[in-house]
């Protein structure tokens, strides 16, 4: 292996803090003497800054076509898990970028740091520099975790590798099982959990991050020994893509254990909620992700803060609702679909379980305004998305579609079969005057009655072009509503991403629990699984659940995608949880579309497929991600993952 750059922040930046990511290229490590790096505080904390900043967190600048630090990030990951629409996703679909190279220079860092710092007990004693060690152990195991959810077993590295002192063959190493790999990660957390203090400062480890982490980690190891079918053997017949299947309990036991060493020290933010207040849970869980950056914050676990002008995303410039977009002109990347939507209570539901919005007789049933069938929505669902009438920046949200000019006596019928992915017409005037549409921006308002125009698809619905929300809903959840209009814009957005909170760690620990109860360990984890779910349930406003016999791994899941909606979470659940091709085979989405009716003044809301009818399908080779072709060109020792 060549050896690395590396990039040491200048030492007069040392009064940065942690999260103000700063590249500065200057001499490699071996022209820096090891005693400006190891020997003073300023030097390690510049040392400390770069590897955390080289973490791959898949934050707001994370997108699965490029990967990490893209400002220009359009494609996000959401739109492939179900949850939303975007217009510049066109349907299944994988990283397309390599994550190998940057995080063998990211470990070689740590590897570096673990074997020198010891000499230096002497300046900072032992009792720090066993801490020190614990963050580097961490951020091995984080960026081993990283690679080991994408490519299976890899080539564990836990030295530095010397070259020219060490042959070209000698460092070509091969890739260790996928068993390995996973106990060598759950070996870095341990450690780092055994060695590092109860704190830290922000945005860097300590003791019970590593614990949170490790809960995550052995969760997806846990997952692939129970659910995986694809495997791979080399030429050794090690196993480097599965794990045996007798290996899941432990794993599932380890991340269980991890998660429980949380309590007491954490807890589920409640600041504003109260009991059987809907618009102060609505509020308190808003304030979850608004009020990050307060000192006492309860819940947050592990943060990446963002600061104008070095450290910046671009999310609410790309997000926002059409109304409130700003002087770069985008808006709505992010379109929850119905289906997701579905998920929570609260919402009027058929026999199916599907939205309600057809009478007995099957024709629309009539609403005063569109916020009426989400009035008892579950409050944590008003805080993840925007309802077509809701209020965002004291601004009513205007999603429609059209206007209905047509007669009304006996019912309305559908428009469109329920499975039709026909588009609705793309002219003016549809279905003999009955249905009036906006072809583009330049909406022609219509009189509604004598003197009273509407726009037909508001001020953020749907019209034939332009960056309009896709599926009647607008994302809320982590959009800044304190930012004025005119400052939404790329490159400017400092709100914090909340990498690991609480609320998951709990998750983390019902599904490890279900995932033991089911395989007959007992009913004790049973218990804690509904004494972990019912305290997410509750604080979110959803209904009660009755008892801890209801609990069971749809209950358990179906949980952890309505909490972690929109956090980058729920595309790796179903990566581990093997699911994927089964909620994608030509899958098309669902939306709805609110129509005003003229003749009552009434609303309508027709379900349907996405109007663009983009299919998702899921290709099972993804499950273990394409190694990048030229590390294997570098290492023939490495061999390929199936299918590529």
């Amino acid at each position: 292996m060549k050896r690395n750059k590396y990039i040491v922040a200048a030492l007069l930046f040392a009064g940065l803090h942690f999260q103000s990511c700063v590249n500065i290229e200057i001499e490699p490590i071996n022209r820096v003497k090891d005693t400006e790096i190891f020997g003073s505080e300023t030097g390690l904390f510049t040392y400390r800054s770069q590897m955390y900043c080289e973490l791959p967190i898949e934050d707001f600048k994370y997108a699965h076509d490029k990967l990490f630090n893209d400002h220009n990030c359009t494609k996000s990951i959401n739109s492939l898990a179900g949850e939303s629409i975007s217009r510049d996703v066109s349907g299944a679909d994988t990283e397309k970028v390599g994550y190998w190279e940057e995080a063998y220079t990211l470990i070689r860092r740590a590897n570096y740091f673990i074997e020198h710092l010891p000499e230096y007990e002497y300046i900072h004693g032992p009792e720090r520099i066993k801490h020190l060690l614990g963050e580097a152990y961490f951020i091995r195991a984080y960026t081993c975790f990283a690679l080991a959810k994408r490519y299976g077993g890899i080539p564990i590295v836990q030295r530095v590798l010397q070259y020219p002192e060490e042959s070209i063959e000698d460092l070509q190493l091969p890739r260790n099982s996928e068993e390995e790999t996973w106990d060598a990660i759950a070996a870095d957390f341990d450690y780092a959990i055994a060695n590092m203090d109860e704190t830290g400062l922000r945005g860097t480890a300590n003791k019970y991050v590593a614990a949170a982490y490790k809960s995550r980690a052995m969760l997806y190891a846990g997952c692939i020994a129970r659910y995986n079918t694809i495997t791979l053997r080399d030429n050794r017949n090690t196993l480097v893509c599965g794990i045996p299947a007798s290996r899941a309990n432990d794993y599932f036991k380890q991340s269980y254990e991890a998660a429980k060493i949380m309590e007491g020290k954490y807890s589920l933010y409640l600041k504003s909620w109260k009991a059987d207040d809907k618009e102060a849970q609505y509020k308190n869980f808003l304030e979850i992700f608004s009020q990050n950056k307060a000192a006492d914050h309860s819940e947050i676990i592990f943060v990446k803060d963002f600061n104008e002008p070095e450290s910046v995303s671009s999310w609410d410039a790309y997000h926002v609702p059409l109304q409130g977009k700003g002087p770069n002109g985008y808006s709505q990347e992010t379109n929850p679909t119905l289906d997701f939507v579905e998920l929570f209570d609260g919402i009027d539901k058929d026999a199916k379980g599907k939205f309600a919005n057809l009478d007995a007789s099957g024709h629309y049933r009539y609403f005063d305004n569109t916020m009426e069938p989400f009035q008892n929505a579950e409050p944590r669902l008003r805080a993840t998305v925007i309802f077509p009438g809701d209020i965002w920046k004291s601004m009513v949200i205007e999603i429609r579609r059209g206007i209905y000019t047509g007669p009304i006596t006996g019912g309305i019928s559908r428009f469109l079969a329920e499975n039709a992915t026909t588009a609705y017409t793309s002219t003016q005037v549809y279905k003999d005057n009955k249905l009036i549409l906006s072809a583009d921006a330049n909406q022609k308002p219509y009189e509604i009655s004598p003197g009273i125009f509407m726009n037909p698809a508001g001020l953020t619905g749907t019209f034939n072009s332009g960056t309009t929300c896709l599926t009647g809903f607008s994302l809320r959840k982590l959009l800044d509503e304190s930012v004025p209009t005119e400052l939404v814009r790329e490159r400017y957005c400092t709100t914090s991403w909340i990498d690991m909170r609480y609320a998951e760690v709990l998750l983390n620990r019902a599904e490890a629990a279900c995932e033991l109860f089911i395989a007959g360990e007992g009913n004790a984890y049973r218990t804690d699984a509904y004494n972990c779910i019912r305290e997410i349930r509750q604080r979110a406003g959803a209904d009660p659940l009755n008892d801890e016999v209801g609990i069971n791994m749809d209950v358990v899941r179906n949980e952890r995608k309505k909490e972690l909606a929109f956090e980058h979470k729920a595309w790796w659940d179903m990566r581990r949880w093997r699911t994927i091709e089964k909620e994608q085979n030509t899958q098309v989405y669902r939306i709805i579309m609110p129509f005003y009716i003229k003749e009552n003044g009434k609303y309508i809301f027709d379900v349907r497929l996405d109007e663009k009818n983009k299919k998702y399908t899921f290709n099972t080779k993804w499950y273990y991600q394409e190694i990048p072709s030229s590390e294997i060109s570098k290492n023939p020792n490495i061999i390929q993952n199936p299918g590529y």
